[in-house]
């Protein structure tokens, strides 16, 4: 199991942001993993590795629920969705950066980007573990991609990196 440690903590900062509190997460996810052993069923080769994966979101997404944090989700009424015209190419960029970028969204749009596109949710699955409609996971998904967009943008152009 120790092999995995490095991987989740990955997976749990990308949701709850806070190194530190990321490690306090990871933690509880961890006494989860290993109390809740004996109802893991070995299925093929990755798959203890896609199970704790499982408990660090769920513990993740618990910890942000309670946290009630003032940003989580709150939809602006008046500012429009905007739609990106081409996404900006991220081949110049190093991974830590790109994941620096997430880490820095609102915790709301980080929330529904990382359950869209790491975990593979829809948008009335994502509705139903936050609480929230379909529309508003949708739209929190792109405000998040057009301010990653942005920060992609000002990266490439700091950095010379034609579009």
């Amino acid at each position: 199991m120790t092999q995995y440690v490095p991987y989740l903590k990955g997976v749990c900062t990308r949701y709850v942001g806070s190194r530190e509190d990321a490690k306090d997460v990871l933690q509880n996810a961890l006494v989860r993993i290993v109390t809740n052993i004996a109802d893991f069923k070995y299925q093929q080769e990755g798959s203890l590795q896609q199970w704790a994966s499982r408990i660090v979101v769920n513990e993740s997404l618990r910890f942000l629920r309670d946290k009630r944090r003032q940003d989580l989700l709150k939809l602006k009424l008046d500012v429009p969705d905007e739609e990106e015209d081409d996404d900006p190419p991220i081949e110049h960029i190093p991974p830590e950066v790109i994941h620096e970028m997430v880490s820095q969204l609102p915790t709301g749009y980080r929330t529904v980007f990382n359950l869209y596109v790491f975990e593979d949710k829809s948008h009335e699955e994502i509705a139903s573990l936050l609480g929230i409609s379909a529309k508003t996971s949708s739209s929190q998904l792109c405000r998040a991609k057009n301010l990653l967009a942005k920060m992609i943008t000002a990266y490439n152009n700091k950095h010379q990196h034609p579009r």
